[in-house]
C-alpha cells in the first residue's frame, strides 16, 4: 500500500508558478513510475507528467511540454511537478499517482495508487 499526499497547490495569475509536492509513505518509493493528471470541472482526468522511477525518464503531455519540470527526491519519497507560465487552463485538481507497471506513461488506469489531490486555479 502507497499513500500520496499533494501539496503546493493554490491561486496563482497567469504568468505565474508554482510547485507541486506529493510526499509518498508505504512501500518503496523508489520502485513505482509517478505521475501527474490533473481534472478540471466537467472534464476527463488527463496526463501531465510522468518521471520513472530512477528519475531517468520524464514525460510530459503537448499541453505543458517546455514549461513543466517533474523531478522526484526517493530519499525523501517525494516528487515535485514545477509549472510556470501557468496559464487559466491550467486550472484543475492536480493528482498525484504511483504505479508499479506502467506502459505508456499516460493513461489513468496503469497507475495502482493516488493521492486526494490539490487545487491549482490560475486567474486571468
Amino acid at each position: 500500500q502507497v499513500q500520496l499526499v499533494e501539496s503546493g497547490g493554490g491561486l496563482v495569475q497567469t504568468g505565474g508558478s508554482l510547485r507541486l509536492s506529493c510526499a509518498a509513505s508505504g512501500r518503496t518509493f523508489s520502485s513505482y513510475v509517478m505521475g501527474w493528471f490533473r481534472q478540471a470541472p466537467g472534464k476527463e482526468r488527463e496526463f501531465v507528467a510522468a518521471i520513472s522511477w530512477s528519475g531517468g525518464g520524464t514525460y510530459y503531455a503537448e499541453s505543458v511540454k517546455g514549461r513543466s519540470t517533474i523531478s522526484r527526491d526517493n530519499a525523501k519519497s517525494t516528487v515535485y511537478l514545477r509549472m510556470n507560465s501557468l496559464k487559466p487552463e491550467d486550472t484543475a485538481v492536480y493528482y498525484c499517482a504511483a504505479g508499479l507497471v506502467v506502459d505508456t506513461y499516460t493513461r489513468p488506469n496503469e497507475y495502482d495508487y493516488w493521492g486526494q489531490g490539490t487545487q491549482v486555479t490560475v486567474s486571468s
